[in-house]
Formats: C-alpha cells, structure tokens, sequence
C-alpha cells in the first residue's frame, strides 16, 4: 500500500529539474513535481498547489479541503497510535 501526505507547494527551487519545496505540516522538504506539470500548468504555477507526496515526488493535485481533511485523519491516527 503506498500513501501519500498533502503538502503545500511554497516554492519552485528548480525549474529545468522540476523541484519545489513543498510544506507538509510544518516540515519544508525538497520534492520532484514532474509528476504534474504540463504546458497547461508550468513549474511557476504550482506555488500555493495542494499535492499528494509519495517517496519525493508530487504525485497529483487535490484541492485544500481534501489536503486538510487527510492530515486531521492523519494526526488523529498518529494520536492513537501514541495512547496504544
């Protein structure tokens, strides 16, 4: 099973390699955004995108409400594991 984290695109660090900066919950990393760019949505257009984050790469957009509800389903497992 492969899961992928919502994080937000804060900043495009290369646009020939196609990296961004991505901001999931607070943690900022370096990530591949090959996966969803297109001539109709270019490297410079995806600052501010919602994206599902697999293994360093942008794997598809989602809309915030989505990218939200994920991490709070994300935290509240996190939560529980901690109490077991």
């Amino acid at each position: 099973m492969c899961l992928g984290i919502p994080g937000q695109i804060i900043e495009i660090t290369d646009q020939n390699n196609k990296l961004a900066i991505v901001n999931v919950a607070g943690v900022k990393r370096q990530i591949n955004i090959a996966c969803i760019v297109d001539d109709q949505h270019p490297p410079e257009s995806c600052i501010g995108d919602w994206v599902l984050v697999h293994v360093g790469f942008a794997m598809n957009r989602i809309n915030e409400k989505e990218a939200t509800e994920t991490l709070q389903i994300l935290q509240e497992i996190a939560e529980i594991m901690v109490k077991n």
